[in-house]
């Protein structure tokens, strides 16, 4: 791999289906962090959703597996698994897709082996619903199902072995328009649950009262949204909205920025407009900063707002320009003053959600691509720290404690067929300060270890979990 370093100044699935390391969390690596505050609502940072925490900032407190060998395991389940959060209990807790049927489902594992232990179907609907979900503070998963209930999933030991229920039940149908459903949703710091639709509709819900109030913005909603104390950030298909709330709990626009969406859905991304999930992060507190890629062409930029500060940008800039074009359907990764972001422009996924536009062009191979740009010192503008030509077929996680990018690489022939049957899919480490890919280990070819652009989860005890088109992969230090 080449870094080149730059001088310029100025990211499911998930739509796979539509249709060995130190046992506690060390200080932050040099130049990274702080993380985000914790959320009190829901599982340590790292390991509570998705991205690691309700701020999205893709980084974890704990050491992964490291840059020297690696054994992994493979748990087949015959689904997408997007999500795989660990809790307090040390247990991982995955909400897959099956396969056959697109069936989200619960899956509870075995820390020590990766093994099944219990799974829990849920109503199928729209594949999003499927997708994104948190872990709260008493290790339930959080999610919302085809009948429009937000859910809370329990894992219990019964005399049968290891059960998972739902534990409760908040309807939220009746808040939404007829033939809407939840994409994203992430907690309040009171305990309130915010969410947002397809449609646009960005709502909360008070789970103990059952009331739930919401706003309409008349745009699309494709990817989840991200909370800190008194601010909410959600990215629609052509605007980053940062909102409060109102006493009675009603969401309020604190401000609306409008990005550049381009001509259309680029090749490589899933909905016409931005492929990230916001993100928040900053070197003084953690929430300093919101940040974006659009949707701009030929290439993306990114965008990163001062939360306090209103909605223009501090730093508008293109991004991964070594390549002719770039798009990214991953969310950033975000600490300190530095932010990474994934090419996936050209990336195959099998199938697309219905609805989904042509994208512009017809088509592209995919070429992947690294990125890390920095703000200045006085957050009044960024420049491009390097570009490296790593292939992520997955979404990358920043280990603030060990310094090191964790991912899944992919070589050999990558176009829709190819990533399906003949592609190798590998383990990789990478250096955050220069781009160099560090080590990598591979898995196997095929779909059987295809991530499709999903994120891995770093439990307390440095045993990475990957999700991957038909199961998760496990991976620990030899």
């Amino acid at each position: 791999m080449r870094p080149r370093p730059l001088l310029s100044a100025s990211a499911l699935l998930a739509a796979v289906l539509l249709g060995g390391a130190g046992s506690t969390a060390t200080a932050a690596a040099p130049g990274f962090g702080p993380p985000p505050p914790q959320n009190p609502a829901t599982a340590p940072n790292g390991n509570a959703g998705m991205h690691g925490d309700s701020a999205s900032s893709d980084t974890t407190p704990y050491p992964g597996p490291g840059a020297g060998p690696v054994a992994w395991s493979r748990t087949a389940l015959a689904s997408a698994c997007p999500t795989v959060t660990v809790g307090q209990d040390g247990y991982p807790v995955a909400l897959c897709t099956t396969i056959f049927g697109q069936t989200p489902t619960v899956h509870l594992l075995d820390p020590a082996t990766g093994k099944d232990l219990a799974a829990l179907e849920l109503p199928k609907g729209a594949l999003f619903g499927g997708v994104y979900a948190y872990l709260d503070r008493a290790d339930a998963l959080v999610a919302v199902d085809a009948n429009g209930d937000l859910v809370r999933i329990g894992h219990h030991r019964a005399a049968s072995g290891w059960q998972l229920t739902v534990d409760r039940r908040t309807p939220l149908a009746a808040a939404l328009p007829a033939g809407d459903s939840v994409v994203g949703l992430a907690p309040d710091w009171d305990g309130a649950v915010w969410f947002a639709t397809a449609g646009g509709v960005i709502g909360t819900a008070d789970t103990g009262t059952g009331t739930v109030r919401t706003l309409a913005t008349g745009e699309g909603v494709a990817n989840s949204i991200s909370t800190v104390p008194g601010h909410t950030a959600v990215a629609t298909d052509h605007a980053l909205y940062l909102l409060g709330k109102s006493a009675d709990g009603t969401p309020v626009v604190q401000w609306r920025a409008p990005y550049d969406r381009g001509p259309g859905r680029k090749p490589g991304q899933l909905s016409h407009g931005t492929g990230a999930t916001p993100s928040f992060f900053g070197p003084g507190n953690g929430t300093e900063y919101v940040t974006i890629t659009d949707n701009a062409a030929p290439h993306e930029n990114l965008l990163v707002y001062r939360v306090d500060g209103g909605p223009q940008p501090v730093c508008a800039t293109p991004v991964l320009t070594r390549w002719a074009a770039s798009g990214t359907e991953d969310a950033v990764i975000a600490s300190g003053r530095s932010v990474f972001v994934t090419n996936t422009y050209g990336y195959p996924y099998p199938a697309l959600p219905a609805g989904a536009p042509a994208s512009v062009p017809a088509s592209a191979s995919f070429q992947g691509g690294l990125a890390r740009i920095d703000l200045n010192e006085t957050g009044t503008g960024c420049a491009t720290v390097w570009e490296s030509d790593v292939k992520s077929a997955a979404l990358p996680r920043l280990s603030t404690a060990d310094g090191k990018i964790y991912t899944v690489t992919v070589s050999g022939p990558t176009d829709a067929a190819g990533a399906q049957t003949f592609a190798t899919y590998a383990h990789a480490v990478v250096d955050p300060a220069t781009g160099t890919a560090l080590s990598s280990t591979a898995f196997g070819i095929g779909l059987l270890y295809n991530p499709l652009q999903m994120t891995g989860t770093t439990a307390p005890d440095g045993t990475l979990y990957q999700g991957s088109e038909t199961g998760v992969l496990r991976i620990v230090r030899k």
